[in-house]
């Protein structure tokens, strides 16, 4: 090893060494065909007698069932068995492949599996990945919640991240209006990204007003059983008028806002949420309170440790 300037570089010969440590991989090991690799890190001697931490490439075989094989640029068509898998052989390639599927208008597209799954992400961080799905007419506190989460939550160690309803439309989702069809999108889209977020272990905190019950109920649909926890912030609109924190009410009682939820939009209360927010009268729990609430909800649920 020869040292330039505060840098520090392996001589030619020295890299030829550490590559000698690494298998080869064959041109039959292309993506896509050959066998998928991932790497185990564990300490190697070298000629000259010293240790060294490499990265050696072993072969991984759950991850050969990515596998598709393609004919004049489409892949084959097979029924799967009760595995999910079909044996196939044509145009040369054979064994087991996973068939194309067509979703939405996105066509000849396969799921492709990961060494690392979402049990090992949830190990590495200590925890569980959910979604906790905030929703309630404009003015409830639902911004104000999920920001008191994810503190409640961080201080304890706990990786968060919140998915608020404005922050979302200034970038992801800037392309829609408040109409109907583009407030279903909007949530859809929304409910997808926080189904990435829990498969990564992250405990996603999603603050949107979510007007209509088909739409909430498609985005638990996303999730595996019991990581969908709606919050309902049950507040009763003069309440949330009164408040009126932004403006909107106001704008909207003038007629210069069209289609606002509580005014000339519906909202439709979850029928059967996990946890409701509920204010009688003047009362009402102060957001560290609230926050507390569902951080007890998800200790008690097993959310909190691996």
């Amino acid at each position: 090893m020869t040292a330039v300037g505060s840098q520090a570089v392996i001589s030619r010969s020295r890299s030829t060494e550490i590559e000698s440590l690494v298998p080869s991989l064959s041109s039959k090991s292309s993506l896509g065909f050959g066998n998928s690799i991932a790497f185990d890190r564990q300490k190697t001697k070298t000629s000259s007698g010293s240790n060294l931490r490499s990265n050696r490439l072993m072969p991984i075989k759950a991850m050969e069932n990515s596998k598709t094989a393609f004919a004049n640029g489409k892949a084959d068509a097979v029924e799967l068995n009760s595995n999910g898998k079909a044996s196939i052989e044509s145009n040369g390639f054979s064994g087991n492949y996973r068939q194309m599927a067509n979703i939405g208008k996105s066509t000849n597209i396969v799921w492709h599996k990961c060494y690392v799954e979402k049990v090992d992400r949830q190990d590495l961080l200590q925890q569980r990945g959910c979604v906790i799905w905030i929703t309630g007419l404009s003015g409830s506190g639902k911004s104000t919640l999920a920001s008191a989460l994810s503190k409640g939550l961080h201080v304890r160690g706990k990786l968060t991240y919140v998915l608020d309803g404005d922050n979302v439309r200034h970038g992801l989702c800037r392309d829609l209006s408040f109409k109907a069809e583009d407030r279903a999108e909007n949530i859809r889209r929304v409910g997808e990204v926080a189904k990435l977020f829990a498969d990564a272990g992250v405990i996603c905190i999603a603050s949107l007003i979510s007007p209509y019950r088909r739409d909430r109920d498609a985005c638990r649909a996303l999730l595996p059983e019991g990581d969908f926890i709606e919050v309902f912030m049950d507040v009763p609109l003069q309440v949330c008028e009164q408040r009126d924190p932004k403006g909107l009410y106001k704008l909207a009682r003038a007629g210069k806002i069209k289609g606002f939820t509580g005014i000339d939009d519906p909202y439709e209360a979850p029928l059967n949420c996990e946890i409701a927010m509920r204010q009688k009268g003047s009362e009402c729990d102060t957001p560290c309170e609230m926050a507390e609430k569902v951080i007890a909800f998800l200790e008690e649920n097993g959310y909190l440790r691996a």
